[in-house]
């Protein structure tokens, strides 16, 4: 259907729209106009993805002036499932306005090894080896010896892209990862390369939240983008987390001995550099006497690697300091600040500091300058780049070494080093680890924000709206949270908060190895899989809490109740085996067997997964999924946001478990027409604070009649 809204022209690709969608709309416009940000909360399950799409091309095709969408996922299927319904909707476009050739250009962006055709390359297992084995066949330096006529092999579809020049260009139209693979190997280009080419041409970007987010690889793909662009974060409950991960280190014992290796590694190379071209290292020399690193070596296509870690406006214009110019000079400053990390790894006990007084450490120690460790990075990748280095998989430890010293020397708040002698769930394990954490995440954000004109965050569980505009502390000109229309009840909560026996039920830590918690627990899941059909899934707090209560339901008999209604599937850390069992759960609720799935809360698959239709009748959330609060860089980034935002522990820790219960239970429901039941088990649900923290579409359906039930009501 065509229609207007507020004087724009919205091609939306069905017959009819939901009254949320529309207001979405609204509220997405509203946004544009006025060239700020927003904040949107829509539930899950009601076409969220088509009208943000086609009221954002509508409005493109209206306004010229605005720039690309920028469309931030954050897995790969859900980045085809975007580009999908894109194809759709362009293809409705172009029967409305009777065109035939499509007039826009989408592409979805993604790492090398989702890319990559070439037969020996995509045979590689890990994404750090296939980069690696790639820049072994298109580094600068590769080619022209193969130019020479030396016996190197090169990658011919780069060469065939290369030679294509300014020729090089996907027509207009929608392209999967698929399709760009399909279109590479028709042309013989490399798809890779040619996505990264276009999208300095293209109207529509699908990628990763880490090319926008994270300072390495934003600094290297989205750096041309322009100011007038429309950055959405989908899916965006969890964005604080993503940011904080991006600006974060953590380096083991391993990761040091290996860094170590890597130093007599580089210092053998460069010995013998200057026994057979001393000139290329003298060039080097100079380069860096006229001004910053990268300067002279203008990364061309293979050989470019990551980008600085740190945010743009933090890198320093000038050159680099004096001591760390002559290769040998800079390998034995790293390898001083690698034998310096190790020692502060012989602790006995955890210690906790910030980076000032780390730096202060550091240089009564071993006379190492905080100025001097922020061109650590750029230091090494000049010198890897010199060295003609393509095993850049070998060289990952020196990198996150680098890395740590940069963001150590060029912060100063906002971050916190600790070190921990042991994982304290093992305390008899010796496992050390320092870890650079960051503890704010509008460090990261605040480039996005001042750089496009408008950034909307949205997903199925923002709530509570206000807390996120402080974590990520921006002002956006739309936070709005909608509810669900619906003609029938379609969901249906219920918070559980006794057993049969009239004990409260929870995962308070205190009560959590009560026997007869798990006992009540295991009976509310017999009793539901006797009445459901189909489809359960139940989460639970942790694989640790997942692990106890099973096998206390298998020493009580009630797993051997459980399977008589219904066969179970347990998720597992291990990838392929969660795979392996999410199948078989499809196939056991396909032939009417029914099935129960095991998950956690805060695995793989609450992230990810959708249990839609018959596959999830009913979710179960055993308990309320707090974080690890013991764990020392939760408590820094606590005490963090209580003196730099106001935000207190409680309601900090509280948002955090909710909307991560939201996320669960969200999971059974993708449309209108679908159907289910959801259980909160634990009595502290009960409890206004913590129920209000849900979002509007859940606590709106939540009845008084619903609260404080037993089992067998």
């Amino acid at each position: 259907m065509k229609f207007r809204l507020e004087g724009l022209d919205v091609y939306f690709p069905y017959q009819f729209i939901y009254p949320e969608q529309y207001k979405y709309m609204v509220s997405l416009k509203q946004a544009l106009d006025a060239k700020g940000h927003c904040l949107l909360e829509m539930p899950t399950g009601t076409g969220k993805t088509i009208a943000l799409l086609s009221l954002i091309t509508s409005y493109q095709a209206a306004h010229p002036e605005v720039g690309k969408l920028i469309y931030c996922s954050r897995t790969v299927p859900e980045m085809e499932k975007v580009l999908t319904e894109l194809k759709e909707l362009m293809d409705y476009h172009g029967a409305c306005t009777g065109r035939d050739t499509p007039q826009i250009l989408a592409l979805g962006l993604s790492s090398r090894k989702n890319l990559c055709i070439h037969p020996k390359v995509s045979e590689e297992g890990s994404r750090e080896s296939v980069d690696a084995m790639c820049r072994k066949l298109t580094a600068s330096w590769v080619r022209e010896r193969n130019k020479v006529g030396d016996d190197v092999e090169v990658c011919d579809l780069f060469e065939a892209h290369e030679k294509a020049g300014s020729e090089a260009l996907l027509p207009p139209g929608v392209y999967t990862l698929h399709d760009l693979r399909v279109f590479g190997r028709k042309k013989g280009w490399c798809p890779y390369f040619l996505a990264r080419h276009m999208i300095a041409f293209a109207n529509i970007v699908v990628y990763s939240y880490q090319y926008m987010v994270d300072p390495k690889v934003a600094n290297m793909v989205s750096k041309e983008l322009e100011k007038e662009c429309v950055v959405v974060f989908d899916e965006a409950h969890n964005i604080d987390n993503v940011c904080i991960e991006a600006l974060s280190v953590n380096l083991r014992q391993k990761t040091l001995e290996h860094a170590s290796r890597n130093t007599t590694r580089l210092q053998q190379k460069i010995e013998r550099a200057k026994a057979t071209d001393a000139q290329r290292l003298q060039d080097e020399y100079a380069r860096l006497v006229q001004g910053l690193a990268n300067q002279g070596a203008i990364a061309r296509g293979g050989e470019e690697w990551l980008a600085n870690p740190t945010l743009p406006a933090d890198i320093l214009k000038e050159a680099v300091p004096g001591n760390i110019r002559r290769a040998e000079h800079f390998i034995a400053f790293m390898r001083r600040f690698v034998e310096y990390l190790k020692s502060r790894m012989q602790v006995q006990q955890v210690e906790a500091q910030g980076p000032q007084s780390f730096l202060q450490h550091l240089q009564s120690t071993v006379a190492i300058e905080g100025k001097t460790l922020r061109f650590c990075y750029d230091r090494l990748q000049s010198l890897l780049k010199t060295l003609e280095i393509t095993d850049t998989d070998d060289f990952l430890p020196i990198q996150l070494v680098a890395d740590f010293g940069t963001l150590v020397g060029t912060y100063t708040r906002g971050f916190q080093i600790i070190i921990e002698p042991y994982d304290e769930r093992m305390p008899n394990i010796p496992d050390p680890v320092i870890q650079l954490a960051c503890l704010d995440a509008s460090l990261a954000m605040k480039p996005i924000f001042q750089r496009f004109q408008t950034v909307i965050i949205t997903s199925g569980t923002l709530s509570p709206l206000d807390l996120y505009p402080k974590i990520l502390d921006f002002h956006p000109v739309v936070a709005q949270s909608l509810n669900m229309t619906l003609t029938k009840e379609c969901l249906c909560p219920v918070v559980v908060a006794r057993g049969a026996d009239q004990q409260p039920v929870s995962t308070k830590f205190s009560m959590r190895q009560d026997p007869s918690v798990m006992k009540n627990y295991g009976r509310l899941l017999v009793e539901l899989a006797k009445t459901v059909p189909d489809g359960i899934v139940c989460f639970f707090v942790s694989y640790l809490y997942m692990d106890t209560i099973v096998s206390k339901w298998h020493e009580l008999g009630l797993l051997k109740d459980l399977s008589r209604h219904k066969l179970v599937f347990i998720e597992t850390q291990d990838v392929v085996e969660t795979t392996l069992a999410l199948d078989n759960y499809r196939r056991a609720c396909d032939c009417g067997r029914g099935a129960v799935f095991f998950s956690v809360a805060r695995g793989k698959v609450a992230e990810g997964i959708d249990f839609d239709r018959h596959y999830g009748r009913c979710v179960v959330m055993f308990g309320v999924p707090y974080q690890y609060t013991l764990s020392r860089i939760l408590r820094a980034r606590l005490e963090y946001l209580r003196e730099t935002f106001q935000i207190q522990e409680g309601s900090y820790l509280d948002f955090d478990a909710l909307r991560q219960a939201a996320q669960c239970v969200g999971r059974v429901l993708r449309s209108k027409a679908d159907y289910g039941l959801m259980v909160f088990a634990d009595k502290r649900y009960q409890r206004h604070d913590k129920r209000d923290k849900l979002p509007k579409w859940i606590t709106s359906h939540l009845r008084d009649s619903h609260l404080n039930l037993s089992t067998d009501m």
